[in-house]
């Protein structure tokens, strides 16, 4: 039985002149909804912040407490300005940035080890899974005067607080997101031969992501907490950040020094969670069919 050669050829040439019409269309139409998409999620910001900036000038004009303890908005904004303006505070930037990468990540890897094991393991979540959530609850704070006490006024003492404040938010999450995982899909997938690593690469894990990524989140919020507190205690001189200067800038009673700089973590704090985590979160719903993929 031969084949019709040109009713293959009119197919594909078909299929060629629809993706032409589609790639045609996408400059018209996509950059007019990936605007209103970005005004539909900016605006109810941008409203909480005047907001906010209307009642703390109401405030200061109540004068509830002296300018020199709480000035305008206009004078912390132009402190901004001028920090962002000086090669220190840039310095502190990058040096709190590098320290809080380094031990979000290392909590990253410990937390995932621990996670899988305890879940896989009854003996060990026996042992150990009451031992998680009680590390997970318990102050980062707590943990200076020992880590200083071992570390002294290193580096080594910040990173090691950050790690014990983050590791158990990530490893609960992770067991969290597999106790969940709807059994039958574990047994499809050992009838279709994943077993062992496999189960745990092409099963497990990916079933488990959204709690996972819930984890990640929430590790990531306790681990800028810890090093904010840890650049608060240990203060090392060759290294500014922004937590020391925050420290200096209250033993100077430099209030709007003060407010600009803790304005400055709050919004290191947002954007890390509205750039990577939000997006992370709004990339797997999408792919699970859980919102509609214009919204």
């Amino acid at each position: 039985m031969g084949v019709d050669r040109s009713a293959i050829v009119e197919s594909e040439s078909l299929e060629q002149e629809i993706e032409g019409l589609d790639a045609l269309d996408v400059p018209i139409v996509e950059p007019e909804r990936r605007l209103k998409v970005f005004w539909r999620g900016a605006w109810p910001k941008l409203a909480a912040v005047g907001f906010v900036l209307a009642v703390w000038q109401v405030i200061v004009w109540i004068g509830w407490r002296p300018s020199y303890v709480l000035p305008a908005p206009a004078r912390v904004f132009a402190e901004i300005g001028e920090l962002m303006g000086t090669a220190k505070f840039w310095s502190a930037v990058a040096t709190t940035m590098q320290r809080a990468a380094a031990g979000f990540g290392l909590a990253v890897l410990i937390g995932t080890a621990l996670g899988v094991a305890v879940s896989r393991s009854r003996t060990l979540r026996r042992a150990f899974g009451s031992f998680i959530t009680g590390l997970q609850s318990m102050p980062s704070i707590a943990w200076f005067p020992f880590a200083i006490l071992v570390f002294k006024l290193s580096e080594s003492a910040i990173l090691f607080v950050v790690v014990l404040g983050a590791s158990p938010s990530i490893a609960n999450g992770l067991i969290n997101g597999i106790d969940h995982i709807p059994p039958l899909l574990l047994r499809a997938g050992r009838v279709l031969g994943a077993r062992g690593l496999a189960s745990l690469r092409h099963v497990v894990l990916p079933a488990a992501l959204p709690g996972y990524v819930a984890g990640l989140k929430q590790g990531w919020a306790f681990s800028w907490r810890s090093l904010m507190a840890g650049e608060l205690l240990v203060i090392i001189e060759s290294r500014p950040a922004l937590g020391s200067q925050l420290q200096f800038a209250r033993e100077l009673s430099d209030a709007p020094a003060l407010i600009a700089l803790m304005i400055v973590i709050l919004v290191i704090g947002v954007l890390i969670d509205g750039l990577v985590f939000a997006a992370i979160e709004g990339r797997i719903r999408r792919r699970r069919g859980l919102v509609d993929v214009d919204a």
